[in-house]
């Protein structure tokens, strides 16, 4: 018969082993959610099977260049379409990064003053963050009541007010619809009719049809029809980095 001590000491081992493989768990459970919401590690917006496409500086191959869809007036734009260069963001509005990111954009059409236009396109991870699917469709239908001006205004205020990760209280979207200067009324028929769910869906195939895997996932493409992968929410001078390059390209 084995004492107490004896039983302990020899369940010790099996619970080190039990512990460590737990350990493993998370840890592969964290990796696995920091490269959805910011791209691998760093954020990058290629899949590891694109790896090879693209350059060391970030420059996409002509295969991969083709697989990003091209600017046109069918994509919510800051800026004008006859730019030098496009910063073309697939974005989620409940993505820290993406928040985070959000003002940087904004720095580079701002501070290159009608080089850059800024290109908006729905990318939600709906696995990460559920409510952001809604939150992309109220975009849209701030841009059927109010056009590019009442879209852009209202992406702006939902990154203002929301705290991330799937924090946003969805009840509260007509109200901040309200706040940007949109008929209220109008704004939750158009919501709750579900209308532009396919539009959604449509703008997130086409960022996995480019390579994105997480968010924001971002490239620069100039005249030429270049492009550059953007490695997630990267700072600004980071951005004009590449921005540079590709306007002398």
């Amino acid at each position: 018969m084995f004492s107490r001590g004896t039983i302990l000491e020899k369940f010790i081992p099996v619970l080190l082993v039990i512990t460590v493989a737990l350990a493993f768990l998370v840890g592969v459970l964290w990796q696995k959610v920091s490269f959805l919401e910011g791209g691998k590690a760093s954020g990058t917006a290629l899949a590891p099977s694109d790896q090879g496409a693209a350059e060391i500086n970030g420059k996409l191959s002509a295969e991969q260049v083709g697989k990003v869809e091209k600017p046109s007036d069918k994509d919510h734009i800051r800026g004008s379409l006859d730019a030098e260069i496009f910063l073309i963001e697939y974005s989620d509005l409940e993505c820290p990064f993406c928040k985070q990111f959000h003002a940087t954009a904004q720095q580079a059409v701002d501070e290159y003053n009608g080089k850059v236009t800024w290109v908006y396109r729905h990318f939600p991870l709906d696995t990460l963050h559920p409510k952001a699917d809604k939150e992309a469709e109220a975009a849209e239908c701030a841009f059927e009541l109010a056009g590019a001006d009442g879209f852009w205004k209202y992406v702006d205020k939902i990154f203002e007010v929301t705290p991330s990760n799937n924090g946003l209280d969805l009840a509260k979207l007509p109200t901040y619809a309200s706040q940007v200067g949109l008929n209220q009324t109008a704004f939750k028929t158009c919501l709750d009719s579900g209308k532009y769910g396919d539009k959604v869906e449509k703008q997130y195939q086409g960022g996995i049809t480019a390579g994105v895997t997480g968010t924001p996932g971002n490239f620069i493409m100039n005249k030429k029809g270049e492009v550059w992968v953007i490695p997630g929410a990267v700072p600004f001078e980071t951005l004009k980095l590449t921005i540079e390059e590709a306007l002398k390209s």
